[in-house]
C-alpha cells in the first residue's frame, strides 16, 4: 500500500510532462463526440430537456446544428495545440498564441459553461455516495436522477477545464524559463515577505467569510419560517416540498463551517496541528492538504455565481439570486489566501532547488516546543531542559 501511495505521489509530482497529454487526449475525446453529434447522434448535452432534467448552464437549450460543429473543431484543434504545447514546438509568437488559447479553453471550460453542478457535488459529495448503496429516499429511482447526463456532461468538462489550465501553466513556465513545477525564475527575487503575505491572507479571508453571509443568513430564515427577501407563495412551496428547505439548511451550515476552515489560512493551528487533534498534535500541516480543496471550492464557486448572472431575473424576491453572486466575493478572497497561504508554506522545489527554507513555526507537542518546517517536512521535537 505504501508503494502504490508512493507513485501516485511521483505520478502527481510530474503533472507538468503529463498534464499536457492529457488535455490532448480529452480534447480529441471531446472533439469526436462533437463530430458525432454534427452527425446526428443521439445525446447532444445541451438540447432543450424537461425541466427537472435541464441544468443551469450558459449552453443549455442551444442547437445542437450551431453547438456541435464548434465543439468538433475546437475540440480536435485543441488536441494538435495541446500536443504542441507540450513538445514545445513553434515560435515565440507561436508559443503566445498557444498559451492565450490554453487559458481561454481552461476559463471557458471550468468558470462560464457549468453551473452550480460542481459546488453541489462538493457539498453533497458525501451523502451521494451513501445513496449510491442505499438508494435515492423520495420520488427519485436512483442516483442517474441526480447525476443525470446534461449534469454529468459539466462535470466532464470541468474536469478538462482544469487538465487545460494545469497544461497551460506548465507551457507557460516553460517559455518564461521557470521551472514548470515551481513556477520560480532564476532572476527572480525571494517575493514578498512572510508578513506581507499574511497581511494580504487576512484581509482575503476576510472577504471570503463576508461574502456568503447573506445566503447563509437568508437559509436559515427560510428554515426558521421566516420569508426573508422572497415571497410568502414561494417560502410555502418550499415549506410544502419535503426536505428542500432542509437541503437550503445544510447548505447554509456547510458554507458557515468552510469559513472557520479559511481562518485556517491565517491562522497557527492551519500551518501546526493543534492540541485537540492528539495524534498529530505539534506536527505540520502538509500545506495541499489545505491548498487543493481550498483552490477547488474557490473555482467551482465562479460558475455557480456567475450563473445567477447570466440570468438576472429575480423572480420570487432577491435572496433567491443575490446571495450568489456574492459568491464571486467569496471565490476571489478565498483565492488570494489560499494563493498567499501557499508561498508562505512552500520550501525548497525538489525539481529546480529553488527557494530556501521558509521560517520555521514553532508548535507543541505533550507540552514541549516543537519547531515545523513551513514545507510540510517531519517536525523536530526540541524537549525543555528541566533545571
Amino acid at each position: 500500500m505504501s508503494r502504490m501511495t508512493a507513485r501516485m505521489a511521483e505520478w502527481w509530482r510530474r503533472w507538468p510532462c503529463w498534464s499536457g497529454y492529457a488535455a490532448a487526449g480529452w480534447s480529441l475525446m471531446y472533439g469526436s463526440l462533437g463530430l458525432y453529434w454534427t452527425a446526428g447522434g443521439g445525446g447532444f448535452p445541451f438540447a432543450p430537456a424537461a425541466d427537472d432534467r435541464r441544468s443551469g448552464s450558459l449552453l443549455e437549450g442551444s442547437p445542437v446544428e450551431v453547438v456541435a460543429p464548434v465543439m468538433a473543431a475546437l475540440g480536435l484543434l485543441g488536441a494538435v495545440v495541446a500536443l504542441a504545447m507540450t513538445r514545445g514546438a513553434g515560435s515565440r509568437r507561436a508559443a503566445a498564441a498557444m498559451t492565450a488559447f490554453g487559458w481561454i479553453t481552461a476559463a471557458g471550460l471550468t468558470l462560464v459553461i457549468p453551473d452550480y453542478t460542481m459546488i453541489a457535488l462538493i457539498a453533497f459529495g458525501p451523502v451521494l455516495l451513501v445513496f449510491a448503496f442505499t438508494g435515492v429516499p423520495g420520488p427519485q429511482e436512483g442516483i442517474g436522477d441526480i447525476l443525470y447526463w446534461h449534469r454529468t456532461n459539466l462535470i466532464i468538462l470541468f474536469a478538462g477545464g482544469l487538465l487545460w489550465a494545469a497544461a497551460t501553466l506548465a507551457h507557460q513556465r516553460r517559455v518564461r524559463g521557470a521551472c514548470r513545477h515551481c513556477g520560480r525564475h532564476p532572476a527572480a527575487g525571494p517575493g514578498p515577505s512572510r508578513r506581507t503575505l499574511l497581511r494580504w491572507g487576512r484581509w482575503a479571508v476576510l472577504v471570503a467569510c463576508v461574502a456568503p453571509l447573506p445566503y447563509e443568513i437568508t437559509r436559515v430564515a427560510w428554515f426558521l419560517g421566516h420569508p426573508l427577501g422572497i415571497s410568502h407563495d414561494f417560502l410555502r412551496m418550499m415549506q410544502d416540498t419535503p426536505g428542500m428547505l432542509s437541503v437550503g439548511l445544510g447548505c447554509a451550515i456547510a458554507s458557515a463551517v468552510g469559513g472557520v476552515l479559511t481562518h485556517g489560512l491565517v491562522s497557527r493551528w492551519g500551518e501546526v496541528y493543534p492540541r485537540w487533534i492528539w495524534f498529530k498534535a505539534g506536527k505540520p500541516v502538509p500545506p495541499a492538504l489545505a491548498v487543493v480543496p481550498a483552490s477547488i471550492v474557490a473555482v467551482v464557486l465562479v460558475p455557480a455565481g456567475l450563473m445567477m448572472v447570466w440570468d438576472p431575473d429575480l423572480g420570487d424576491g432577491w435572496a433567491l439570486r443575490v446571495p450568489s453572486i456574492l459568491w464571486l466575493l467569496w471565490s476571489a478572497g478565498l483565492a488570494v489566501a489560499t494563493y498567499a497561504y501557499h508561498l508562505r508554506r512552500r520550501g525548497a522545489c525538489r525539481a529546480c532547488g529553488r527557494g530556501g527554507s521558509p521560517k520555521p513555526v514553532e508548535g507543541t507537542r505533550g507540552g514541549a516546543p516543537v519547531t515545523a518546517a513551513a514545507d510540510g517536512q517531519p517536525a523536530t521535537g526540541l524537549r525543555a531542559s528541566r533545571r
